[in-house]
C-alpha cells in the first residue's frame, strides 16, 4: 500500500511540474504570435510602396511576363517554396503545409524548405529537396531569412529550366488556428498593377526593363518576408492550441491522480486504526486472565472488637 501511495504522489509532482513547463510554453507563443502579427503592417506598407513604384514604371513600358530575364519560362521544374516550422509541438501543421505542397504540385518539382520540422516531414513525403534553411525563431529575423531564401531562388532561376515559383505557407486563423496559402511568385504577374495616371512619366536613372525587374525582385522579397512573418505567426498560433489541449490533459491527469492518492491514502489510514484496534483488543484479553485457584491468598475477616481498636 506504502509503495503504491509513494507512487502515486511521485508521479502527481511530475505532472504539476509538467504543468508549470507547459503553461511557460503556451506563453511564450502567445507572445511570439503577437511579436509576428505585429511586423505585419510594416511588411505591407513596404509592398504597398514597392507596388507603387512598379505601376509608376509601368508607365514607361509594359512589357510581358517574360521580358525579364529572371522571369521562368513556359516549360520546365516548377519550384516550390515551403515554409514550416523549426520546433515540434505544433500538432499537425507540417503535414498539412506538405499537403497543400503536394496538391500544388504538377510535373517535375523541386522543393525549398524552411525549417527543420518541416524538412523531416517533407522526407516522409518523398520530396526532392534542392535547397533548405532553418525557420526563424524570432521575428526581428525574418529579413534576413528572407533576403537567403531570394537568393538561392535567383541563383537557381539562372541555371534556367525552370517554369515557375510558387510559395506554400501557413497563416494564423482565429476558427482553425491556421490556414494554409499557395502564392504564385514567378511569372511576375504585372497586370495586378494599374500603371499610374500621370501627366509627366517619373523621372529615372535605369533603363525601364532593368528597373522593372529590380522593382520586381523586391516586390518578391516583401512577399517572402510576408509569408515568414504569417508561418511564423500560424506556427506559434498552432503550438499555443497544442499547449492548450496538453493543460487540458495535464489537468485530467492531475485530477485523476490526486482522487488516487486520497483513495489509497484512505486506505491506509483505515488499514491503520484496523491493525491497532487488533492490538487494543488483544491486549485487553491478557489483562482480564483468571490467576489459578492454588495461588490466592484468603486473609481472614477482622471481629467487631478489633474493627475499632
Amino acid at each position: 500500500m506504502s509503495n503504491q501511495l509513494g507512487e502515486v504522489q511521485a508521479r502527481l509532482g511530475t505532472v504539476n511540474e509538467l504543468a508549470s513547463v507547459v503553461t511557460a510554453m503556451r506563453g511564450i507563443a502567445a507572445a511570439r504570435t503577437r511579436e509576428a502579427l505585429a511586423h505585419i503592417p510594416g511588411v505591407r506598407a513596404c509592398a504597398d510602396q514597392i507596388g507603387a513604384a512598379i505601376a509608376d514604371a509601368l508607365t514607361l513600358a509594359l512589357p510581358g511576363a517574360g521580358d525579364l530575364p529572371t522571369s521562368p519560362r513556359s516549360r520546365g521544374v516548377a519550384i516550390q517554396i515551403v515554409i514550416g516550422t523549426e520546433q515540434g509541438f505544433v500538432g499537425t501543421f507540417n503535414h498539412r503545409v506538405m499537403q497543400a505542397a503536394q496538391i500544388a504540385a504538377a510535373g517535375d518539382v523541386e522543393y525549398f524548405v524552411i525549417g527543420d520540422r518541416a524538412q523531416r516531414v517533407a522526407g516522409e513525403f518523398g520530396y526532392p529537396l534542392s535547397w533548405s534553411a532553418e525557420m526563424v525563431v524570432h521575428a526581428n529575423a525574418v529579413p534576413d531569412l528572407a533576403g537567403r531564401v531570394v537568393n538561392a531562388l535567383y541563383r537557381r532561376l539562372q541555371g534556367g529550366n525552370i517554369s515557375r515559383v510558387t510559395l506554400v505557407h501557413g497563416a494564423p486563423e482565429p476558427q482553425s488556428g491556421a490556414a494554409v496559402i499557395t502564392t504564385s511568385l514567378l511569372p511576375f504577374d504585372f497586370q495586378r498593377f494599374e500603371p499610374a495616371n500621370r501627366p509627366y512619366p517619373p523621372i529615372v536613372n535605369l533603363p525601364a526593363r532593368q528597373l522593372l525587374e529590380r522593382l520586381a525582385e523586391e516586390y518578391v522579397y516583401t512577399q517572402v518576408c510576408e509569408a515568414i512573418v504569417l508561418s511564423f505567426a500560424a506556427e506559434n498560433e498552432a503550438r499555443m492550441r497544442a499547449m492548450i489541449a496538453a493543460r487540458r490533459n495535464i489537468d485530467d491527469t492531475s485530477e485523476r491522480l490526486t482522487g488516487d492518492y486520497h483513495r489509497l491514502r484512505q486506505e491506509q489510514i483505515t488499514a491503520e486504526i484496523i491493525e491497532l484496534s487488533t492490538v487494543d483488543g488483544a491486549s485487553g484479553r491478557s489483562a482480564h486472565t483468571t490467576v489459578p485457584t492454588d495461588q490466592v491468598v484468603v486473609t481472614p475477616a477482622l471481629s467487631p472488637s478489633n474493627r475499632y481498636s
